[in-house]
């Protein structure tokens, strides 16, 4: 307890005195340093909203939003502080928290990567939850009904699934169920093909199970 006690007042502290050099570079700035400032910060929240809108968030545009805001005013913050630096200790001592900040950052981002990395193989089983008729089993075996639920199914879980590994492996299952409707009717799964074939509709309702049946299944 008296640990973390003395961490966050470290902590305090730390914030106390950046917000004291953050005031210090404001003042020194000037008009066109605020300016510059400002700019600074409206690019980086652009590109933090666009980083965070191609990511894996259930929610793209409320991520892109948290972002940009977050972004924008860490890159105010990380600049005003740098410039009261400069002011109270001179160039080099400005240089050498920027590096120290940038390594902290790439340390960081190193660190977060690894953990989502690790995020995506773990839950490759756990993700797909297989259905009692169909499981993992190889669509060989599957029936044209099991098919098309196995189709519906990936649909939902890729929606919803985090990390390349899971979704790689969901986009393999569904090409592969994919073929196998197609090996076996051709010509139904042309039809569903040409109705406008969508993530939510279920082929099953176009291909039947004996080839030579054509497309009766609709």
């Amino acid at each position: 307890m008296p640990a973390r006690a003395l961490v966050r007042s470290l902590a305090g502290l730390l914030l106390l005195l950046a917000a004291a050099l953050a005031a210090v570079g404001g003042i020194s700035l000037g008009g066109s340093g605020v300016v510059a400032v400002v700019l600074a910060a409206v690019v980086a929240g652009c590109l933090g909203a666009g980083i965070a809108r191609d990511g894996d968030s259930p929610r793209p545009r409320q991520a892109a939003l948290d972002a940009a805001w977050r972004t924008a005013v860490g890159t105010v913050g990380v600049l005003l502080v740098l410039s009261g630096t400069a002011v109270l200790a001179g160039g080099g001592a400005a240089a050498l928290l920027a590096g120290v900040g940038l390594g902290g950052t790439l340390l960081w981002w190193a660190l977060r990567a690894a953990r989502q990395d690790r995020a995506g193989r773990r839950p490759a089983g756990a993700t797909v939850v297989p259905l009692p008729t169909a499981g993992t089993a190889p669509v060989g075996s599957l029936s044209v009904q099991d098919l098309g639920r196995e189709w519906l199914r990936t649909s939902a879980a890729l929606a919803q699934a985090r990390g390349p590994l899971v979704r790689q492996a969901l986009a393999e299952r569904r090409r592969e169920a994919l073929d196998e409707l197609e090996r076996r009717d051709p010509v139904g799964f042309a039809r569903w093909l040409a109705e406008g074939a969508t993530v939510d509709s279920d082929p099953a309702r176009w291909v039947s199970g004996d080839p030579a049946a054509g497309s009766d299944a609709a």
